[in-house]
């Protein structure tokens, strides 16, 4: 009888165990999440309450591959494969900032990488479309969204500099890798007073990153700071 209750408990032990360890390593998550937005972001300039909390609310470490996940809240991007990236934290909240998002705003990101700024996009706005031309990358990011539960962002996979022309037109767009020259198929799809964040420049050399505003048919730029990040890819 008693070897019966032994081996009856014993699962249950093992689980409790292994709750314990998972709750220990989100809480040192959640430490490093705020370390990360106090340090790195707020530190630097970053004021926006809505970009912070956004920032501090999504869990960076779900969007890298496994072996990188202690590495998730440095100061500095990441590789997720394809050659891909998932930019430095405080180039996300910068470039999310320079948007100056309503929380009824629809939003349309090319290059939707890992998901990571999709997510962040969508604590913040009503709607996020994002486009991956790589699609083992795009499904990969779908998957793990839906899973986390947003509802408000849409994946497709398929060629950014086209945009998403049926979903036009947009409150504002974020490029999330670079192109030689500002897509003008973008601007088109912008809203009158539209904003447009990018990095523009030559692929592996350093670029500009710049925001637009769309004044009648024009958009209206200015440069922000000098970045470096993937170059923009055409479908073939």
């Amino acid at each position: 009888m008693r070897k019966f209750i032994f081996q009856s408990i014993l699962p249950v032990i093992t689980l409790l165990a292994a709750t314990m360890a998972y709750g220990g390593e989100e809480d040192r998550f959640t430490g490093l999440r705020h370390e990360m937005v106090d340090r790195q972001i707020r530190a630097r300039g970053v004021k926006d309450p809505r970009v912070l909390g956004a920032v501090e609310k999504v869990p960076r470490h779900l969007f890298v591959p496994a072996p990188l996940k202690p590495a998730a809240y440095g100061d500095h991007p990441l590789p997720i494969g394809e050659g891909q990236t998932i930019s430095q934290p405080y180039i996300v909240a910068f470039m999310t900032e320079a948007l100056g998002l309503m929380p009824d705003d629809k939003v349309l990101e090319i290059g939707t990488g890992s998901g990571y700024q999709a997510a962040v996009l969508a604590e913040m706005v009503r709607e996020v479309y994002t486009i991956e031309i790589v699609e083992e990358l795009g499904r990969r990011a779908q998957g793990l969204l839906e899973h986390m539960g947003y509802r408000n962002i849409h994946v497709r996979i398929g060629d950014g500099y086209k945009g998403w022309p049926e979903e036009a037109p947009f409150d504002a767009i974020m490029v999330t890798a670079a192109p030689d020259e500002i897509p003008e198929q973008l601007v088109s799809q912008l809203k009158e007073g539209g904003r447009l964040v990018l990095p523009v420049g030559n692929p592996g050399g350093i670029q500009e990153l710049i925001l637009g505003r769309k004044v009648g048919t024009r958009l209206r730029t200015e440069t922000l700071m000098a970045v470096r990040f993937v170059p923009m890819v055409k479908e073939r």
